[in-house]
C-alpha cells in the first residue's frame, strides 16, 4: 500500500491553472499551492457530521472537522474528489453526488495555499468512518456545532469554509430546488 505522502496532485497557479504536479508529501512541505475538497454531510435529520481527526493525519492531527473531504488527485475533478472523498470518510456507497456551493483560495498565513471546493451532501445511509482517518464522529445539531466552535480545536480551513458559508448561506437557500 502506497503512503497518503505519496499520491500525486496537480500543482495549481492563484487561478487554479494546473501548472505541474506534486506527490502530496512534497505540496505540503514545500507549501505548493493545490486542490481539496470540503463535502458538509448531513443526516436526514438535518444534522452535521462532525468528527475528529486521528493524530496520524498528514495535515491537522487530532484536531475536530465538520467537513469530509480532502485533496484533489492529479487528474481528477472536484465533482469526481468530492463524491469519493465522501464515501471513503463515511464508509458508505451510493451517496448522491454532492452539490457544488462555493470556492474559494485558503491561505493559512505561512506560506501554505490550496483552493477549496465546498460541497453538500445528504447521507441517510448508516455511516463507518474510516479508522485511519476518523478518531471519533457523530451527528450533531447545527446549534451544537455553533456552541462547540469556541470550545474545541478546529481544523482551521474547515472553519474557514465554515464562516464562508454561513455568511453566503441565504444565497444558497434560494438556489435550492
Amino acid at each position: 500500500m502506497t503512503s497518503p505522502a505519496d499520491e500525486i496532485l496537480d500543482i495549481v497557479d492563484e487561478n487554479d491553472q494546473v501548472i505541474g504536479q506534486s506527490p502530496r508529501g512534497e505540496a505540503y512541505a514545500k507549501g505548493l499551492r493545490h486542490r481539496c475538497v470540503f463535502i458538509q454531510a448531513r443526516d436526514a435529520e438535518g444534522r452535521l457530521f462532525v468528527h475528529r481527526r486521528t493524530p496520524t493525519k498528514l495535515v491537522f492531527p487530532s484536531l475536530y472537522d465538520m467537513w469530509v473531504g480532502g485533496v484533489v488527485g492529479a487528474g481528477e475533478s472536484y465533482d469526481e474528489a468530492a463524491l469519493r472523498e465522501a464515501e471513503e470518510e463515511l464508509g458508505v456507497s451510493g451517496l448522491p453526488s454532492p452539490r457544488f456551493l462555493f470556492k474559494f483560495l485558503y491561505d493559512d498565513g505561512a506560506g501554505r495555499t490550496w483552493w477549496s471546493a465546498v460541497y453538500e451532501v445528504r447521507c441517510e445511509l448508516p455511516v463507518s468512518p474510516q479508522v485511519e482517518e476518523v478518531a471519533w464522529h457523530a451527528f450533531l445539531p447545527e446549534a451544537e456545532v455553533r456552541q462547540r466552535l469556541s470550545e474545541w480545536e478546529w481544523v482551521p480551513d474547515g472553519l474557514a469554509a465554515y464562516q464562508r458559508l454561513v455568511s453566503a448561506r441565504p444565497a444558497f437557500e434560494d438556489e435550492a430546488p
